[in-house]
């Protein structure tokens, strides 16, 4: 006997698994609730810092029917990364780099995006309507939306938490015409649980459920251009590119899964990089070494920085000699970074013959305030 025929959700699920989503949910437009408010009040705050897309179209971010009026249905994708070990004790290796799990290969945005047009395609070949594909690449509230579609709820670290992945998810979103059958939300089960609020380095969650990000390491180190605020540089320890610890912590990552997909598997030069070898990267061997990474998008400069901030919490001396190369860097932002990481290193007199060879040359205004807060410290 023939197999019956499957109802558009029941196809769509088969099209999205045999794609490589782990997990699919889908939602009416007109029932997602509007994120507005909540959104004024945290960019009222400036909480957002330099993240001026932020602030821009901020009616379109409130409501999906306010991006795209003729939205009737969002079909929300989740990809598992989650990792094969617990990327927490990483944090106690002085002379090594830690790389946020989800930066370790290449750019989720990519391999999700061409996923998403893939399975949309198939969607619109079947059924007329249309379709409006999004990764982090529209004023779209993904984690709210995943909420409303039953993916997950959105923690108090304020990422998705997953009863079946953790906190380990990529999403991706289709707005389609078409009204598809809407699955039920998922409700809140963070309880009473407060590890992901108490782990934080720099204290960022001003309450459950509301991040400052100018204090978060992941904004530091990656949306953050200029020097890093002196307060923040300790906390940072030997995160070069993000912070997992929130995530990590997490009670429900009991049930995750390490992800099966080769492009989120961590490349082995990104597995425990030394920061010395790290220091030394011009500009061509950084965009080699970081190709088809979402690293490459902050640019070598600011990386080195980073670099710089773990070197000068490793407690290793024999790094200053790396620190030293970089104080003659063209860049100043590395400079005065550098300048930073030698206070920490070096002894008063080894300091003192820095400034004494290298501050004299100095034109950059915030280097040389580095250089005097240094050598008066």
């Amino acid at each position: 006997m023939p197999e019956p025929a499957r109802s558009r959700e029941g196809q769509l699920r088969v099209d999205a698994h045999d794609l490589g989503f782990d997990t699919i949910a889908i939602t009416r437009a007109a029932r997602t609730p509007n994120k507005g408010p909540a959104l004024r009040e945290f960019l009222e705050n400036n909480f957002h810092g330099e993240m001026g897309w932020l602030a821009e179209r901020v009616e379109q971010r409130a409501h999906p029917s306010s991006l795209w009026p003729a939205v009737k249905s969002i079909i929300v994708l989740g990809m598992n990364y989650g990792p094969s070990e617990d990327p927490l004790p990483a944090l106690g290796d002085k002379q090594g780099a830690v790389i946020s799990v989800y930066a370790q290969n290449n750019d989720y945005h990519d391999l999700i995006k061409k996923r998403l047009k893939a399975l949309a395609r198939k969607l619109i070949s079947a059924h007329e309507g249309e379709v409006k594909v999004f990764v982090d690449t529209a004023p779209v509230m993904e984690k709210p939306i995943a909420q409303n579609a039953g993916i997950g709820w959105q923690g108090k670290h304020t990422n998705l938490v997953s009863r079946e992945f953790g906190s380990w998810l990529f999403l991706g979103i289709i707005y389609t015409t078409l009204e598809l059958e809407p699955d039920e939300p998922e409700t809140d089960h963070c309880g009473s649980c407060s590890r992901c609020l108490s782990i934080c380095p720099t204290n960022a969650f001003t309450r459950p459920y509301q991040l400052d990000a100018r204090k978060c390491i992941s904004y530091l180190t990656i949306e953050h251009k200029g020097p890093i605020p002196a307060e923040f540089r300790k906390a940072i320890g030997n995160r070069v590119y993000g912070c997992d610890d929130c995530l990590a912590v997490c009670p429900w990552n009991k049930y995750a899964v390490a992800t099966q997909q080769d492009a989120f598997q961590p490349r082995d030069a990104l597995k425990a990089p030394r920061l010395s070898a790290l220091s030394q990267l011009d500009d061509a061997q950084f965009r080699t070494l970081f190709s088809k990474s979402p690293i490459k998008r902050i640019g070598r400069d600011r990386f080195i920085r980073n670099i710089l901030i773990a070197i000068g919490n490793s407690q290793t001396p024999s790094l200053t000699a790396d620190v030293e190369k970089l104080l003659t860097d063209h860049s100043a932002l590395v400079r005065g970074t550098a300048v930073w990481a030698l206070s920490q290193l070096a002894d008063k007199a080894t300091l003192s013959d820095a400034h004494d060879t290298y501050a004299a040359a100095e034109e950059d205004g915030d280097v040389l305030i580095e250089w005097r807060e240094a050598i008066s410290a």
